[in-house]
Formats: structure tokens, sequence, C-alpha cells
């Protein structure tokens, strides 16, 4: 697919506001990027839908918005004018394009100030999003086991999740079923074990599948900074240099590795 003013558009997004996304993207085979573009460009979109207005019901209508072209594009509908929305329904598999759904419900959490319900609540929070996007991902690219990839995404959700802590907590979000260090440690490990259980699966996500879990090069990096050092979550000091950032990333293509 050749890159049009509306996948410019959404290239130039995922650069300016997910700019790791936008590296794992550019080191993914040229023909897997129209994909991965909208769908990040998307994932963009979405994710602010719930912070577009201090009013609930204008932030519930933007969510709804994206649920709804979710639903065009999943039920092979013309789909609405949109930079983004438009490439994505000519990118993503209608099958693949329900689980948007899902992650619009996910996102309505980030509407309200109550805290996660249990740990069920969180865990599925995790997976609607960042295991959905992942997905449609791997699943547009090649063949791909879903369990192995929702289990990988979960861990590079939650080093994600432990990223943006300070930046939820100022605004009056309840993020962590445990803020503790400890409990900050616990859920750490919880998306380290994930990750390395779907390594040994790792068999089952072919190479062109495995350009979409390239988003996710940092987090076992990430989540053991935050097992050993907890309190840096707090002060959103999570995160390597630039250098070992990018070399991390290039040498996991060079490798083949996720």
């Amino acid at each position: 697919m050749q890159f049009d003013a509306d996948l410019t558009a959404c290239a130039e997004l995922v650069q300016k506001s997910d700019p790791d996304r936008f590296l794992a993207a550019m080191a993914a085979p040229v023909q897997a990027r129209p994909l991965l573009f909208a769908l990040y460009a998307f994932n963009i979109e979405l994710a602010r839908a719930p912070w577009a207005s201090q009013e609930s019901m204008i932030a519930e209508m933007r969510v709804q918005w994206w649920r709804d072209a979710g639903a065009e594009i999943a039920d092979g509908k013309p789909v609405r004018r949109h930079y983004v929305a438009t490439p994505l329904a000519r990118c993503l598999k209608p099958d693949l394009a329900a689980c948007i759904d899902g992650m619009a419900e996910a996102r309505r959490w980030d509407i309200y100030k109550d805290p996660f319900e249990d740990q069920a609540a969180f865990d599925s929070y995790i997976d609607r999003t960042s295991g959905s996007l992942m997905w449609m991902a791997a699943a547009s690219l090649g063949q791909a086991d879903e369990a192995v990839v929702r289990d990988f995404a979960y861990g590079a959700g939650v080093a994600n999740w432990l990223r943006a802590i300070p930046q939820l907590e100022a605004q009056k979000r309840i993020p962590l079923l445990d803020g503790t260090l400890e409990g900050v440690q616990a859920l750490a490990r919880k998306g380290l074990e994930k990750i390395y259980k779907s390594r040994m699966g790792g068999a089952k996500v072919s190479k062109q599948s495995g350009a979409a879990l390239l988003a996710g090069w940092q987090a076992e990096s990430l989540l053991k900074q935050a097992i050993r050092q907890p309190e840096r979550v707090a002060h959103g000091a999570l995160g390597q240099s630039e250098f070992r950032r990018r070399a991390g990333l290039m040498w996991r293509t060079a490798l083949g590795r996720w």
C-alpha cells in the first residue's frame, strides 16, 4: 500500500505522540508499516478521547465515535471519513476490527476517577488495550498464536502503564491496586513472567507477525528496572538512555527477536 496523505499524517502523529512505537514501526519491514502506522495512530486517537473534555458526557461521546467507527469496519460498512479511520479501514480485516469495541469499552475507565475493582478488572484493561492492539497488528501481518501475542502484550502493557503512573496520578486517577513499593514489584514480576511465558511459545509467531511485537522491545528491561528500583515508578524515572533504547531495538531487529 502506498503512503497517501492520510497514512503520512498517521505516521507523523505516531512520530510526535508515540515515538517508541514510531521507531518500532520504522524497524519493521516496509510492507508492514502502513498497517502499523494506521493502528498506532488509531491507538493514540482512542487513548486521547477520554481526556478530550472535563465533561464526562463529551468524553463518552468521543470514545463512542471510535467505537462506532470500529463497528463500521467490523461490519464491512462504509467507514466515516477521517484521516485515521479511513486508512485503518483499508488495512484492517473486519474480523480483527471487532477488537476495537473492547478497546473502546476499556478506555471508558480513563474518563472517571474510580479505581479498578480488582486484579481481574486491571488485567482486562491491559489485555483489551495493549493486548488487542498488538493482536490486531500481529494477526494482520501473518500467522500468530493469539495467547502468545497477548501474553507478550500484557508484559509490554504493564511496562507502559508503570511509566504512565505519575501522569495518571496527576490527573487524580488511581492507577494501581497496590501502590506500595512491594505492589509495584509484584505487578512488574507478573508482567515479566508473561513475557517469559510468551517467548516459550515464540515458534507460534511467524517472522512476519513478529514485527508487531517489536513495539514491546523495551518491556523486559523496564520491568526488571521496576523490580530492582520500584521507587523510580513514582518519580517518573523508569526508562533507558537514548543509546540503550535504540541499540536494543536494532539488536532485536537484526536477530529477529522480540
